[in-house]
């Protein structure tokens, strides 16, 4: 939990469909773009319904379906990468998969992977009893989602139930790169800031190193996810070095930004 932290600000969390191409490029697009400059890296576990994700991420989980990626490939991939980095990793996960495996038999499994928190997307903080108490006795971090259109009820409810991290939604809608940033999102920070003093990372459309220096002005990290996989998808031959390029574009903001 404690390798979840930001040096820079903006900080960046990169998030990384697994199984896409495949399970070997994954790892070696991960390292790269930890050795670019994302600190914390999303693991995404590939979904048949994906229904928070634009078609970028959708094209991706389905290709890693069909190369046969399941959870715990992704936990196996998680220790590979442990053992070369101090990256935090956060698995980031439809409720399904974790459910199949069982919250017991998935919080031990990413314990000894070394993982560091878990964002189900799909799991209201209301109905994440069981899984909280999981992770807690387990030390792993549970990261929820806010979104514009959560009440302050439910900010505060949030907040008391998160640990390392809180992911803000930029916009309502799905994943997908945007051209341009609503007031949305500083707004949502400025409203969950009164509940909670954990760091706030924004995620859902950004894709431009120019949203990263808008994002230093009111919240703690960005998220970059269908940037990420779309270079992926066009340079499927050379992916590594791909994201490496686009990762040090948006590590350049950051120093612009301090």
């Amino acid at each position: 939990m404690d390798r979840i932290r930001f040096k820079k600000k903006p900080g960046l969390v990169a998030y990384i469909t697994c199984g896409y191409p495949d399970l070997h490029t994954t790892g070696e697009i991960i390292l790269a773009a930890i050795s670019a400059g994302a600190e914390v890296i999303e693991l995404g576990v590939p979904f048949s319904d994906p229904i928070a994700d634009g078609p970028v991420i959708q094209r991706a989980s389905e290709r890693a379906l069909r190369n046969g990626t399941s959870l715990q490939d992704v936990l196996r991939l998680a220790r590979d990468v442990r053992k070369q980095s101090e990256a935090g990793l956060v698995i980031f996960s439809y409720l399904n998969p974790v459910l199949r495996l069982g919250f017991d038999r998935f919080c031990a499994a990413a314990v000894d992977a070394g993982v560091d928190g878990v964002l189900i997307t799909d799991l209201t903080v209301e109905e994440s009893g069981e899984y909280r108490r999981c992770m807690a006795a387990s030390g792993l971090a549970a990261i929820f989602l806010i979104a514009p259109t959560t009440t302050d009820r439910r900010l505060q409810k949030i907040a008391g139930s998160s640990q390392a991290l809180i992911y803000a939604v930029s916009r309502t809608g799905v994943t997908g790169a945007q051209e341009k940033l609503t007031d949305d999102a500083a707004h949502l920070v400025r409203r969950v800031r009164k509940y909670t003093d954990l760091p706030v990372a924004v995620g859902f459309g950004i894709s431009t190193p120019e949203h990263l220096s808008q994002i230093a002005e009111f919240a703690d990290a960005a998220v970059v996810g269908s940037a990420i996989v779309q270079t992926i998808e066009q340079n499927t031959g050379h992916a590594p070095p791909a994201v490496a390029e686009l990762i040090s574009s948006y590590a350049k903001k950051q120093y612009d930004a301090i």
